[in-house]
C-alpha cells in the first residue's frame, strides 16, 4: 500500500508563521507537522510516500531527503498551482500503482486509526464530529456509507464533518478527469467524490482522535496534546539548584542553569540554554539554537528555533516565530479583564487564554508590551516602551 500526503499549500490562515515556510513544517511538540505524520504513517505499516509539494517545497525537501532518515521511500510531486485539492491528487497519478491512503498533510491522527482505515475496502472516507461543522466539509450517513457531503454549508445538516484522511483506489484517478472548476476557480476533491456518494459506495470511518491545526492558536491545542505522551529524556547538562518536575525532554547540548524551575511536560531543544533563575511552565516547546534568560517564565507556549527570550520577559500561551528577540522586561499579556474568549484580528480563539502569534526575526525594544490577542508580522522592528496590540503586517517599524 502507498501513501499520498498533500502538502503543497501555504497555510493562509497560519500567517504570519507561514511567511518562510509551508504549513506543514510548523513545529509542534519540537517536530514538523508533517513529520509526525509520516512516523505514524510508517508504524501504520506504509513505507512508500508520495508527498505533493508546492509553496516553499524547498523546506520539505531539505528536511525530509528521501525519507532514509525516516525508514521510508519518498516520492515529491510538485503542484505549481494551488488549484485544490483534487488537481494535487492527479499531480501523484503517475506514482501511484496500488491501493492508497490520502492525507491532508496539517493533521493529527492516531497510528491506530490509521491502521484502521487501510484495513477497510476503497473508497473510505474518516469523519469526526465538531462544535463548528459551518467550517468545513458537512456531512450526512446512512448506515456506515456517506449519503451527503456539502462544503462550508451555513446551515449544516449535521456536526459530523470530513476529515480529510481517505483510502482510495487508482479508479479515483478516473474520476478526478471528469470534475469542473468549482466557483472558487479549484478543482475539488469533494467534487469528485459525489459519484461514490451516488452509487453508496463511500464508505465512513470514524476517527477516535483527529486535531485541525488551522490557526495558530490549534498549535497550541496539538502541542498539549502530543506533549501528554513525552518521555523524560535528559541529553544536555543541568546544573546544580536546579528543579524539573514532570517528563521533560532536553536535547543534545541544552544547558539549564542553576535556579532554573521547570515543569513538565516539556520539550527544550537541542543546544538551547536556559537561566539562570527562569521558569518553564507545562506545555512549552522551545526549539533548537534559542535562549531563555535570567527571570524569564514562559507558560504554555511554543518558541521555534533561534529566538532569545533573555531577560525579565513573561510569555504567556503564545507562538514565537524564528530568529526573535524580546528586549528587557517585553512581555506578553495572556487574559483578558473581563475574561472573555479571545479574538485575533476578529476571528475567535475559542480560548479564554491567548497571548499572541509572533512571527520571524520580530526585534522587540525594552519594556515592550504586547497585548492578548495581537498578530506581529515577520521582520517588525518594535521601539522600546512600545505597546502593541491588533495586527502588524510583516516588516512593520514601530518608532
Amino acid at each position: 500500500m502507498q501513501c499520498v500526503i498533500l502538502a503543497a499549500g501555504e497555510g493562509s490562515r497560519m500567517r504570519p508563521l507561514t511567511t518562510t515556510r509551508p504549513k506543514v513544517m510548523l513545529p509542534l511538540a519540537g517536530k514538523p507537522i508533517l513529520e509526525h505524520l509520516i512516523r505514524n504513517v510508517k508504524e501504520a505499516g506504509i513505507s512508500d510516500i508520495i508527498i505533493v509539494v508546492g509553496y516553499r517545497e524547498e523546506a520539505i525537501r531539505a528536511y525530509f531527503g528521501d525519507g532514509t532518515a525516516f525508514g521510508v521511500k519518498i516520492t515529491y510531486v510538485v503542484q505549481r498551482k494551488q488549484l485544490g485539492t483534487a488537481d494535487a491528487l492527479r499531480s501523484a497519478e503517475p506514482f501511484v500503482t496500488d491501493t492508497f491512503l490520502m492525507l491532508n498533510g496539517d493533521m493529527v491522527v492516531t497510528v491506530d486509526d490509521l491502521k484502521a482505515v487501510c484495513s477497510t475496502e476503497a473508497p473510505v472516507m474518516a469523519v469526526t464530529t465538531t462544535t463548528h461543522p459551518e467550517d468545513f466539509g458537512v456531512v450526512t450517513l446512512a448506515g456506515d456509507k456517506i449519503s451527503s457531503l456539502e462544503e462550508k454549508s451555513l446551515h449544516p445538516k449535521s456536526n459530523i464533518i470530513n476529515a480529510g484522511a481517505y483510502l482510495f483506489e487508482t479508479e479515483i484517478f478516473a474520476v478526478l478527469k471528469k470534475i469542473s472548476p468549482s466557483s472558487r476557480g479549484e478543482y475539488e476533491l469533494t467534487d469528485a467524490l459525489m459519484d461514490y456518494i451516488a452509487e453508496s459506495r463511500l464508505s465512513a470511518y470514524t476517527l477516535s482522535l483527529w486535531m485541525d491545526v488551522g490557526y495558530p492558536w490549534d498549535m497550541l491545542a496539538a502541542n498539549e496534546h502530543l506533549l501528554s505522551t513525552l518521555e523524560d529524556t535528559r541529553l544536555g547538562e543541568v546544573e546544580e539548584n536546579v528543579v524539573i518536575k514532570g517528563a521533560v525532554y532536553l536535547g543534545p547540548g541544552v544547558v539549564v542553569k542553576s535556579g532554573t524551575y521547570i515543569e513538565g511536560p516539556c520539550i527544550i531543544g537541542e543546544n538551547t540554554t536556559v537561566g539562570p533563575n527562569a521558569y518553564l511552565r507545562p506545555g512549552t516547546t522551545v526549539g533548537k539554537n534559542c535562549h531563555i534568560g535570567h527571570a524569564v517564565e514562559i507558560k504554555n507556549s511554543i518558541i521555534f528555533d533561534g529566538t532569545k527570550v533573555p531577560h525579565y520577559n513573561y510569555i504567556g500561551d503564545s507562538v514565537i516565530g524564528s530568529g526573535c528577540n524580546f528586549g528587557a522586561g517585553t512581555k506578553i499579556a495572556n487574559l483578558r479583564h473581563d475574561h472573555g474568549i479571545v479574538k485575533v484580528a476578529g476571528i475567535s480563539t475559542g480560548r479564554k487564554k491567548f497571548g499572541a502569534v509572533i512571527g520571524d526575526n520580530v526585534q522587540f525594544g525594552i519594556n515592550c508590551s504586547v497585548n492578548t490577542g495581537s498578530s506581529v508580522g515577520s521582520g517588525c522592528k518594535i521601539a522600546p516602551n512600545t505597546l502593541i496590540t491588533g495586527k502588524l503586517d510583516n516588516d512593520t517599524v514601530v518608532k
